[in-house]
Order: structure tokens, then sequence, then C-alpha cells
């Protein structure tokens, strides 16, 4: 009974922090971009991303996407790579940021987030973090950039 309560504890500790970040309206863009992400809205995701040149450092090549498409760039290459590779059931999670830092209408959030897929049917996941600049643009809160840093994927 003790590690049954210990458990419902240690659940609501983790998600309480995301509840917060979801109505935090600083975060709720990179969150709204990886669930759209998730689900294959790629417009509702690209909603999300700021006006003018956008930057994305990303694990596979070319690496860096820049420029005013670098986030419909971004999404061509990983569907390109994920062909390539065998990667299938992508799916990116995400926690409620350990860092935030507001300086008017500029932001800086660490998040940390996770990616899970089946690499050739074989289930895959990877620890990772992203770093997200967000810009405020016509009242609301949208991503500049964001670089993804995570371990090797391992198997589950």
């Amino acid at each position: 009974m003790k590690k049954k309560v210990l458990f419902m504890l240690a659940a609501l500790l983790v998600c309480v922090p995301g509840v917060r970040a979801a109505g935090d309206p600083i975060v709720a863009p990179v969150i709204q971009f990886i669930e759209a992400f998730n689900t294959g809205n790629v417009d509702a995701a690209y909603a999300n991303c700021a006006k003018g040149d956008l930057v994305i450092v990303d694990e596979f090549a070319p690496h860096v996407w820049t420029g005013p498409h670098a986030a419909q760039d971004w999404v061509a290459d990983f569907d390109k790579n994920a062909k390539a590779t065998g990667v299938t059931d992508a799916k990116v999670t995400y926690g409620a940021p350990f860092r935030e830092e507001v300086s008017g209408d500029v932001a800086y959030l660490v998040m940390p987030t996770g990616y899970t897929y089946k690499l050739n049917g074989k289930l895959m996941h990877e620890d990772a973090q992203m770093t997200v600049v967000m810009v405020k643009q016509d009242g609301t809160w949208k991503i500049r950039s964001w670089t993804w840093g995570g371990e090797k994927p391992e198997a589950d």
C-alpha cells in the first residue's frame, strides 16, 4: 500500500508541472507544435512558428534548417530520413521546462523531451531536451528557433 501511495504522489509531481506548462502562454506554442507533429497535423505545427527566419538544429542530416520555410524543410527531411532508415510510429514527449527566461518580447526555454519510434519494427527511445527561443509576434508567442539534443537512442 505504501508503494502505491508513493507511486501516486510521484505521478502527481510529474503531471502537475506539465499541466502548468500547457497553460503557460510562452510554453503552449511549443507543446502545440509537438502535439501537432505527433498527430501528423503539420499545418497546425507550422502555425506555432514565427514569421520570418526560423532556425532548427536536429540530429539528422543536414542538421540545420534556416529561413522562412525551415519548419517545412525540416518536416520534409524528417520524413525522408524516416523512410530511408526504417523509422515509423515517431512520437515526441515533453515535460515542463526546467528553465524559462523572459526578456520583453523574447524568451528562452529548456525542456525535457523524449523521442520514441520503431526502427524496422523494433521499439526505440531517446531521452533528450529541447532548447527553444520564443518571440512575441502580434501579441502571441511563437517559436523562433529550437535545438534538439538527445542521448543515443536505445532499444526498449
